[in-house]
């Protein structure tokens, strides 16, 4: 007898094909089989007339789904068709959650089995988890379908409704999306605060004492009674003491008249206050804190961790990646515990067996939490893993093993000093047992360093002791507006809300970034124009799709129909048909929405509108003869853009550029200007001759009032020649670049080595010695490019030149000739196989024919299909801006397609 199991991926099936009996084929499904249609040509020619074919759901006859098998499938399908005409049985072994009950649901659709068929589900990938789930399958659940498909139809719905609309409104090739819009709104509301916030200043003092000659530092937070003001009691909306506050507001010249009237005064403790406490460690990981985590400690995206977090569940390292739950089986909370008793000793073993609940209202996508696989944990130095897999690996193992850890205990230590009538506070953090610090800090990437950067250690004192005063210094401070959401913080505040599910956060974050939505800058997601202007027309029109309460109610209907306690048809019926459905207002409200109003965003305070045009965000103003425009900077944020600024830019669009001298050798005149990446300056007139004069971007952190006629005149000299290498006798220079300052040593043939210069760094005065110290470190983040492969896969079957693996800057990539292909996801270096490998290069090298052919046809095209896309390649170095020739082309033809055929988005957010 034999039996096919199908799984989703290459990597999975060869896992699991090790724990399987003999008679067992395992085939990977490459995800879904079929889904609806994401272009015209996709569409049946039986229904490409249909009106309701255009979004892939027949709304009229119970919004049945128009499924089609994609052309990259049909070669999968026929595998999988011509290997079940072998089996006796069919095992369907894919993910347990909604996504991997649609894609069983699927195949069985597709493939029509006609041998007996089981449903097999595990968490994790060992041997004992794989035999447990062979003796207990089950039938595919219908009601996990019914959500998983319920939530499919209703995100169709929504992106193929709005989408056209904002196109029509605003710009084409912008996206609406049932969770990414409400995400989108989070990042506006947060800027809109930004812009909004009006800063507060107070000062204070800060005394370093000592006693015994150990010092501390103590500040000041009464005087004479009452207590100084910090940042806590400012208005955010006026910049002033918030109304009914009993504080004393400290400006400088009371803050320096202090400090001298204090300099030679006794000090005295007047009170010492002890307080022990104690630190439970924190759940396991959850899918929404592992992405939280990753991203403080690892610096991963939520799309890199669950992509990494994938590959390492598929080759049986961890249990399943996507689960709400934070309970842990009765085998892991044992392995853990032998993990604390051997690593740390039995004194570092919590009492009992520490268990959590699950507090999530929709937990629901798998059973337990996200911990090492096995009855056994293996360190992070047993697995063999490398780099980002084994950091992922090495987050999670140690948060699981603190689970198990006993409580750290700690006394916080309270200290009053009085000098005159001034009041000083030194507060001190004594770690009486790490407890569960010796395995997990959270957000520490090293818990030894952790333990000592928490612990302010105070001198031994006592009520009455008069330390002695070394230094008072008077300080001032500034308030700060609301931070910018992180990647991090953005995940919790939509757990918090209880809006999308956790396991599609990534591709949420991943969308909004690729749109134009926002942009990724220091860790920070910043919104852009486009982003207000969108989230102002939903609020406006649309005001339940973007509201975090609704979309959190809907939310929870969804989880309610996968347990049978709401019905999935009468939901969609009301919520795209009825009276207030999706459907009835976009028809209502489309002849009310003004595109121009559309366009505009109310900035407030700003002598200029700011609109959305093809190409980005511009200024407008009525001048004196005739309107005047000008393009707002890239990185020139809305909560960052004030009037002086607006003045600047209007100001050299009608006078021309500031003029800051002339170059003392050739006489021609230097000027300030500002483009659409930012200030630089530019080396004489564009004319006939010289069509592209010299120009230098202006260092990050300078400002451009601070520019001198020499300043410019030595960037308008950069790359400087710094000298030669004493090994290679190579040239070293230095130079500003789009990622900032750097240095290089350039040995021709031989390559280029790149440095970033540091903070304290000048490139118009870092020296040879400096070049050399900074060439002799590792490079940090990012790893040159190789010439040696990481694997050879062997020689291609259709021409018999090599397929290799090689390093590249953002992670490893197939290589055939002139064709590169990133890894496909959840593949690895060391387990793809050659035709998992050839697919992708196909794949690629179909893309980069398309987008050619496109580019050629129509080149007006590209500059349509998306307000921030089409500027964002322009931001691009010469060498970039070839390598982003052949995404662009893609994107063009994409839209293209779109516009001639089907009027639907260029592909639809996954929430």
């Amino acid at each position: 007898m034999s039996t096919l199991v199908i799984v989703e991926s290459p990597t999975k099936a060869k896992t699991i094909r090790n724990y399987l009996p003999k008679g067992y084929r395992v085939e990977a499904s490459m995800g879904h089989v079929r889904d609806l249609p994401q272009s015209a040509s996709e569409i049946p020619a039986s229904v490409k007339g249909e009106e309701w074919a255009k979004i892939g759901v027949n709304v009229g006859a119970n919004f049945e789904p128009l499924y089609v098998i994609p052309q990259d499938k049909k070669k999968t399908v026929k595998t999988l068709k011509d290997a079940l005409a072998e089996a006796d049985e069919l095992i369907l072994a894919t993910d347990e959650d909604r996504e991997g009950e649609s894609i069983s649901w699927h195949l069985l659709q597709v493939l029509k089995p006609k041998v007996p068929i089981k449903r097999m589900v595990f968490h994790e990938i060992t041997e004992e988890a794989i035999q447990r789930a062979l003796a207990d399958c089950r039938d595919v659940d219908e009601q996990l379908v019914h959500a998983q498909e319920t939530r499919r139809i209703l995100d169709r719905l929504v992106g193929y409704t709005l989408s056209p609309l904002l196109w029509k409104k605003i710009a084409w090739g912008l996206s609406a999306g049932r969770v990414q819009s409400v995400a989108v709104r989070l990042l506006v509301r947060r800027e809109r605060e930004r812009r909004a916030f009006r800063r507060g200043t107070y000062w204070d003092l800060k005394a370093s004492l000592s006693k015994d000659k150990a010092p501390f530092e103590a500040k000041l937070v009464t005087l004479r009674g009452t207590r100084i003001a910090t940042g806590a009691d400012f208005d955010e909306a006026t910049g002033g003491l918030i109304s009914g506050r009993n504080v004393l507001l400290l400006g400088e010249e009371e803050a320096l008249a202090l400090q001298a009237r204090l300099q030679d005064s006794a000090w005295t403790v007047t009170n010492l206050e002890e307080r022990p406490t104690t630190r439970k460690p924190s759940p396991p990981f959850t899918t929404s804190t592992l992405q939280q985590e990753s991203n403080r400690k690892l610096r991963l995206s939520a799309r890199d961790t669950m992509r990494t977090a994938q590959s390492l569940y598929e080759q049986g390292y961890i249990t399943y990646m996507r689960t709400d739950s934070v309970s842990l089986s009765q085998q892991a909370i044992g392995a853990a515990r032998e993990c604390v008793e051997q690593m740390y000793g039995s004194a570092y073993l919590s009492p009992e067996p520490r268990q959590y609940s699950t507090k999530s209202k929709g937990a629901q996508e798998a059973h337990e939490a996200i911990r090492p696989a096995g009855g056994t944990f293996r360190t992070p130095q047993q697995t063999g893993l490398k780099d980002r897999e084994l950091r992922l690996y090495d987050l999670i193992w140690k948060r699981t093993v603190a689970t198990q850890m006993a409580e750290a205990r700690q006394t916080n230590i309270t200290v009053q000093i009085q000098a005159e009538d001034a009041g000083f506070r030194a507060t001190g953090k004594r770690i009486d047992f790490a407890g569960f610090f010796r395995a997990y800090v959270e957000g520490s990437d090293d818990p030894d360093a952790a333990i000592e950067d928490q612990e302010v250690i105070l001198p031994s004192l006592q009520v009455g002791d008069h330390p002695e005063c070394q230094e008072l210094e008077a300080i001032d401070h500034e308030t700060q507006p609301p931070a910018r959401y992180t990647e991090a913080s953005l995940v919790k505040t939509l757990e918090s809300e209880g809006i999308g599910r956790p396991s599609t956060y990534a591709s949420i974050i991943g969308t909004i970034i690729d749109r134009g939505y926002a942009q990724m800058t220091n860790n920070s997601l910043v919104p852009t124009f486009t982003a207000f202007a969108v989230t102002a027309l939903l609020e406006t029109y649309f005001p339940d799709l973007v509201d975090t309460s609704f979309t959190a109610r809907m939310e929870q209907t969804l989880d309610e129909i996968s347990t049978g306690e709401a019905e999935w048809l009468p939901y969609l019926q009301k919520f795209y048909l009825g009276e207030t459905g999706l459907d009835t207002q976009v028809k209502q409200q489309d002849s009310q929405i003004d595109p121009n109003e559309a366009r505009k965003i109310v900035l407030e305070g700003l002598p200029a509108k700011v609109r959305i045009g093809r190409y980005g965000a511009y200024l407008e103003i009525d001048g004196e003869e005739g309107v005047v425009k000008a393009n707002i900077p890239l990185d020139l944020t809305p909560a960052d853009l004030n009037p002086e600024q607006v003045q600047t830019l209007l100001r050299q669009k009608t006078e021309g550029p500031d003029k800051i001298g002339f170059h003392p050798e050739t006489g021609e005149p230097i000027y300030q200007m500002i483009g659409p990446y930012g200030p630089y300056v530019r080396l004489g007139d564009e004319s006939e001759a010289n069509p592209k004069p010299k120009r230098a971007s202006l260092p990050k952190g300078v400002n451009p009032q601070d520019v001198t006629l020499e300043m410019a005149v030595n960037l308008l000299a950069l790359p400087r020649l710094l000298g030669a290498h004493p090994d290679t006798g190579a040239r070293i220079q230095a130079n500003l670049g789009r990622f900032g300052p750097y240095v290089v040593h350039d040995q021709g043939k031989e390559g280029k080595d790149y440095r970033s210069l540091k903070k304290e760094d000048d490139v118009l005065t870092v020296t040879l010695e400096r070049a050399l110290e900074l060439l002799n470190e590792p490079k940090a983040g990012r790893r040159s490019k190789s010439t040696t492969p990481l694997r050879e896969l062997g020689p291609h079957p259709e021409d018999g030149e090599p397929v290799n693996i090689y390093d590249g800057p953002y992670g490893a990539y197939i290589k055939h000739g002139k064709v590169n292909a990133s890894l496909p996801e959840g593949e690895t270096v060391e387990n793809i196989a050659m035709e998992v490998a050839v697919q992708a290069l196909i794949e690629k090298a179909g893309t980069t024919k398309k987008g050619k052919r496109s580019t050629s046809k129509s080149t007006g095209t590209t500059k349509s299909t998306g307000t921030t896309k089409s500027t964002t390649a322009k931001k691009t170095t010469k060498t970039a801006a070839k390598s982003t020739k052949t995404t662009k082309s893609t994107t063009s033809a994409k839209s293209t397609t779109a516009r001639k055929s089907t009027k639907s988005p260029k592909s639809e957010p996954s929430e």
